[in-house]
Formats: structure tokens, sequence, C-alpha cells
């Protein structure tokens, strides 16, 4: 039986207090008519944060404890809709009530996981060429505000081949939102997609539900065999809002201001990526800004922790270097026999080119060496580094082969003999 309690200890921005017991963490609860969720215990001081905000409330209003957390309902009905942090509809559309499953649970029992083995092709030759996404990977974006990281998840949403996209946005433009929208519409990726949005306008409590709703309806995709790919937008703003919420409650704050459990928060959400044993795979990609480009920020730093490397998202590029798929070489030796060699010879030879750029800007005499290798750079960044760029592996493998031809003597490329001899154009593409 549901207990209501009468009294109002107090109210603290939009945070309530109130003496009650056998009540649970994440315990969902009606404050009047607007539902909170209990973000403290102490002894039998319950700290309730109210989703519409505390606005209005007053210490007789009466508190009802539902005994149970969030809710999220999962069916294929979700398939091409839109929901808000609290999984409200935002798309105008029928509210969903069926086979409600609880948000937030635990990850997935280590037992049933199966090793990582399997290529998620995106078509951009920066992720499939360099650092090939692999299935159950968690792998964060880092990147600075003003890039476009938002533009990137799009097209990795429109092309990824998954059978089901869940994107969470959290504290969101509204046009960033509407972007979302208007671009998996048009591409026709809006019947295989889901998503949960929060926006800046939104209730802070509202952006830190986004990822477990998110993971929730992606586990039960998983388990009932399907391939599903998470994109979460932003995590530093995901970070933020439990950073507000823990100085509302007074916590003693850790580096920066953080409570000093971001990084359980965090490791909770990207460990809910499993390739699970007889069914499908959960594949987590998190835009996580660094503000002021600073990677020992408290949340990109716990996040390096946690995920199995990260690309880097710079001057509109995926960045050669710094970006890592730790489990790459799980997946491109079965791809093409040439895509290890070729892709380790090409960014060798590419980090030559930013040695001779350098060079030219401090106006250094320039060798014959030198040419080849910023006429290199130059097609490499054009032709495959251009997030423009969407062509399968295969050709963007042999486009690689031939930039190098263009630009290089077979024996110049420092790749064994037996491969060129198998791959090396006739003719070069580009006169």
């Amino acid at each position: 039986m549901q207990k209501v309690y009468t009294k109002i200890e107090s109210i603290v921005g939009n945070v309530v207090t109130v003496r009650a017991e056998g009540v649970r963490s994440g315990d969902l609860a009606l404050v009047g008519d607007s539902y909170a969720s209990v973000i403290k215990l102490d002894k039998d001081m319950v700290s309730l944060q109210v989703f519409a905000g505390a606005q209005g409330v007053s210490t007789t209003d009466p508190v009802r404890f539902l005994g149970r957390p969030m809710q999220v309902s999962f069916s294929e009905n979700l398939l091409g809709r839109i929901f808000d942090g609290t999984g409200v509809p935002r798309d105008h559309g029928p509210a969903l009530t069926e086979n409600m499953i609880s948000i937030g649970g635990p990850s997935f029992n280590p037992s049933k996981r199966t090793l990582p083995n399997k290529m998620i092709r995106t078509g951009i030759p920066m992720i499939d060429v360099f650092n090939t996404l692999v299935e159950s990977q968690k792998l964060p974006i880092f990147s600075i505000s003003g890039e476009p990281y938002n533009q990137l998840l799009s097209r990795i949403a429109m092309q990824a081949e998954v059978d089901v996209i869940i994107l969470g946005g959290m504290g969101l433009k509204y046009d960033d939102y509407l972007t979302f929208r208007d671009t998996l519409e048009k591409g026709g990726a809006m019947s295989h997609t889901v998503m949960f949005i929060h926006t800046a306008a939104d209730p802070i409590v509202e952006c830190t539900l986004v990822p477990d709703m998110s993971l929730a309806v992606a586990e039960q995709f998983a388990l009932e065999g399907k391939r599903v790919l998470v994109l979460l937008t932003d995590m530093t703003n995901y970070a933020d809002a439990l950073k507000e919420m823990a100085i509302t409650m007074e916590q003693v704050p850790s580096n920066r201001g953080y409570p000093g459990d971001l990084y359980s928060s965090l490791a909770a959400r990207y460990e809910k990526a499993v390739d699970i044993e007889g069914a499908g795979s959960i594949t987590i990609l998190g835009v996580t800004t660094m503000p002021g480009d600073d990677v020992t920020h408290p949340v990109p730093d716990n996040t390096g922790y946690i995920t199995e490397g990260q690309y880097y998202l710079k001057n509109g590029h995926i960045e050669p270097f710094g970006s890592l798929s730790r489990l790459k070489q799980n997946v491109n030796d079965k791809t093409r026999d040439d895509h290890r060699a070729l892709m380790d010879g090409m960014i060798r030879i590419y980090a030559q080119y930013k040695e001779s750029l350098e060079k030219k800007s401090m106006g250094f005499l320039m060798t014959e060496w030198d040419e080849k290798l910023l006429k290199y750079g130059e097609l490499f960044e054009t032709k495959l580094m251009d997030l423009s760029v969407n062509i399968p592996l295969e050709d963007a493998l042999d486009l690689g082969w031939e930039i190098l031809a263009e630009c290089f003597e077979p024996n110049e490329t420092g790749l064994k003999t037996s491969l060129i001899q198998e791959r090396w154009p006739k003719k070069a593409a580009f006169n």
C-alpha cells in the first residue's frame, strides 16, 4: 500500500525533504501532482528531486511514494518515436504504457558476455579503416564546443549497419534536437530509431535519466537478438547535472565541484555495453565535450579509465593521432588481408607529412621527399579524413592504395613487397 505524507520538512531549489520510512534510493514519488525521484537518504530524512521544479509546491502538499523506480514502456512501438527524459512523448504521439520496465538496473551478467569480434560498418573511412568500431564496444568522442560532433552522430545513426539506433540527448539546444529529428527522418533512419531527448530548458533531473532510459530499452532490444547502437550526447552535460544535484544536496565536492562518485556513475552507464551470448549486443558511443580542450578535466579524465579508447574530433576531423579503438585488432584482420598493413603504413606516412608541414611553416627548404609528403597529406585529408566522405570499407582501402600510388614509388611506402604486388594500382586515380 502506498504511504502518503502530508508534511514537507524543507524545500531547497527543486529538492524537497520529507520524513518517511521504507523508501529506497531512486524510488519514484508524487509531490502534489508532480513526479519526483528519491536522490538522498539520511535515516528517515528523504530528499526528492521534483521533475517539474518545486515552484508552487507548499510544505503541506501530499507526498506519495510509489514503491518503484522510474519505468519506461518497451515494445516495437518505440521505434520511430521521440520521448523526453521521463518517457513522455515529445512527438505528440500516443503515450505508451504497456510492458513497463525499470531503468537503472545492474550491468549484464559477465558470464553471459562474449568476446567482441564483429565490426560495425559506418561508411566513414576514419572509423572503418583506421579505428574500427566493434560491436559491444564503449567509446567516447572527445571534442570541444563548436565541433560538429552532433552532425557526426547523425551520420553514424544513418549509416551504421545495426538493427536499432537509440539516441539519448542531454542538455541539447532545441535547434540541435530539431536537426537530429529532421536529419534522421529525411535520411530514412527514423524507422529503426528511438530518441530520448532532454533539452537545456527541461528540468535538470531529466538529464540524469536519459542514459538510463536509453540503456534500459537497448538491453531489452538486445535480449531479443537485435544489434543496438546507443548514441549519447553530451555526457559532460550529464555529469554537470549530477554536479548540480550534488551541490543542492550539500554533498562534499570532489575535483572541480563534481560529486565523489562521478567515476561510478559514468562506469555504471558505459558498462552496459555487451555482446550477449545467444542474443544481440549493445554498443555505446558517447560524446564528451572537454571544457577548454582540457583532457584532464574530471569528465574526460574519468571516462578514459572506463572506456576502450576514444575518438578525438578536432578541426572537423577525427584525428588519426590520439584516436584509438582498442578492440580494432579483434576485427580488422578479418575484413581484408591488406587492412591492417595499409592502416599502419598510411598513418606512419601521415606522421611524416605532419613533420614536413611544420618544416614548411617555419620556412625550411623543402626536399623532393617533402613535396611528395605534402601532396600525400593533402590527398589523405580531403579523400579520407573529411567527414563528408561516405564509402564502404573496401572502397576506402582501394582509395588508400590509389593515394599512395599517386604520391610515391612502391619501394617508398615501407609496405611488404608481396602486398604491393597484389594491391598496387596499375594507374593512379588523381592526375
